[in-house]
């Protein structure tokens, strides 16, 4: 593997376009000079949209059940940088199997995205049944969301593999496109596996915007 730097260059570039740092070193929010804008949300003009009410769209589309994870990434080298990263995804997927590739979308205007993509990998853990409480820990922003939680690192990226989780995927970024409001973030898989146990509870299920269970 070219390692952690090499594989983060799709990302990088990501970064720079936007106007974000690229060090590990976040700036300070008392800055205001050091805080770059955020990019812009618009992904067409208004008389290019179709005419649909927000809340109806999120209604329909939320019948639609899917899995839930915990995208992660590691610490900064650097010393004194922030501790590893990590949020809640429901919008993860399968991409392609040969070469082996995964994606998950992350709204633009995530403060924990930047500092996965300055990582350039990151480990996807996809939730059992019992375990709702973690994601809505992971869920909430600003807080300390791996205190008490124990993980150990990912064999290939050394990403926070979470304990307990069913199964996980170590990954590099390889690509990241931009979808209106989210980024499309493709990942090639570099390891991969499950835990038995765990996954004899199922999976955590989200649906019309309440987790569930499978049972046949």
């Amino acid at each position: 593997m070219m390692g952690h730097a090499g594989m983060a260059a799709t990302a990088v570039r990501y970064l720079r376009s936007v106007g974000a740092p690229t060090s590990a070193a976040a700036p300070d929010p008392a800055d205001r000079a050091a805080v770059p804008p955020r990019p812009a949300l618009r992904a067409v003009r208004e008389d290019e949209r179709a005419p649909l009410d927000p809340a109806d769209f999120r209604a329909v589309l939320g019948h639609f059940a899917s899995g839930v994870t915990i995208i992660t990434a590691p610490a900064p080298e650097t010393a004194g940088a922030d501790g590893p990263a990590g949020f809640a995804c429901q919008s993860f997927a399968s991409l392609s199997l040969d070469p082996p590739l995964v994606t998950f979308m992350v709204a633009r205007t995530s403060t924990t995205w930047p500092r996965i993509a300055r990582a350039g990998v990151f480990c996807v853990n996809i939730l059992g049944a019992g375990q709702g409480a973690l994601c809505r820990a992971f869920a909430v922003s600003g807080a300390d969301k791996f205190a008490g939680v124990a993980h150990t690192p990912a064999p290939v990226t050394g990403s926070p593999r979470l304990a307990g989780v069913p199964a996980w995927i170590d990954c590099a970024v390889q690509a990241v496109h931009t979808g209106g409001d989210h980024l499309i973030v493709v990942g090639r898989v570099a390891a991969l596996g499950t835990d038995t146990e765990a996954a004899q509870a199922g999976p955590l299920l989200f649906h019309r915007g309440a987790f569930g269970r499978f049972s046949t």
